[in-house]
């Protein structure tokens, strides 16, 4: 009989460790000493976990060069964030390769020592962001939750959560917590010719938009500051690549021979962006290397 009784215990146990396993269950504390940045993961069990990055890459403000005006409002906006100070949720929006990231970057480096700390978090996850705010809410630390390369199709659920914590959500706002997040388009949703036909115009000429185009742009208005990147001249994209040539130690006899292999490198791609400046400067200063 003790064993028949033994046999149904274990059993139980069992069977209640595997209901257990998919519930859903509360977003634990990660080790905050690990790292300044984290990455929110979802098992396959549908569980969600902030995972320390061991290898943060070092981008210094000062590497970026050719965006002054966006640096400037983007470093103003972390330090007031970092010493306590009312500051926005920032949309990064415009080209390709302009260093939309690498300036989010470039501010957890100038400011990790003074408590900044950075979250990634995939669009597919941000329907978890509640719970990622309500852990580091309580912490002494400031943390930016990053969303890189954002956009959104109709219907994602995503959209509306990131939508109800940036702005309208019955819960008050956390002060160490703002959402800097990238994205290709302005309104972070595709938007189509025929929802141009929704637009109305009164007798004094004001145009209104549609419900459609309002709903569009309601999620990037919660932003409070947006900051616009434009595509390089050519000038601007050899200054970048001569940047970069001299960060990798190439001398500046070197990097005057490299602008013709510069341009056509950028033609090649299609794009004189930041991004393209440095991988041709990781080209260039890698052959160089070796053939001295």
């Amino acid at each position: 009989m003790n064993e028949k009784f033994e046999h149904l215990l274990l059993r139980a146990e069992q069977l209640i460790s595997r209901i257990e396993s998919v519930l859903p269950q509360a977003l634990s504390q990660p080790d905050w000493t690990a790292s300044v940045a984290y990455r929110y993961r979802k098992r396959s069990s549908g569980h969600g976990a902030l995972e320390p990055v061991r290898h943060v890459g070092v981008m210094h403000l000062s590497d970026l060069k050719k965006i002054e005006p966006q640096k400037e409002k983007i470093q103003l906006n972390t330090l007031q964030f970092v010493n306590g100070k009312p500051a926005n949720n920032v949309l990064l929006t415009g080209a390709r390769g302009t260093g939309k990231s690498s300036l989010i970057k470039a501010c957890l480096h100038e400011y990790a020592g003074r408590g900044l700390r950075l979250i990634e978090v995939d669009k597919a996850d941000l329907i978890d962001l509640p719970d990622i705010v309500d852990v580091v809410s309580e912490r002494s630390e400031k943390f930016i939750v990053f969303c890189d390369d954002l956009s959104f199709e109709d219907g994602e659920p995503g959209y509306k959560a990131l939508k109800s914590i940036l702005d309208g959500s019955v819960a008050a706002t956390t002060p160490n917590v703002l959402i800097y997040a990238t994205s290709n388009r302005r309104h972070l949703l595709p938007e189509y010719m025929k929802e141009n036909l929704s637009y109305t115009h009164t007798d004094d000429g004001e145009v209104h938009p549609g419900e459609v185009v309002e709903e569009k742009i309601s999620l990037s208005e919660r932003f409070g500051l947006w900051v616009s990147f434009y595509p390089f001249t050519q000038n601007e994209y050899l200054t970048i690549v001569a940047q970069w040539l001299s960060s990798f130690g190439v001398v500046s006899t070197a990097i005057e021979a490299a602008r013709p292999e510069a341009l056509v490198w950028a033609l090649e791609r299609g794009s004189r962006s930041g991004r393209v400046a440095y991988q041709f400067a990781r080209d260039y200063a890698g052959k160089h290397a070796a053939s001295t």
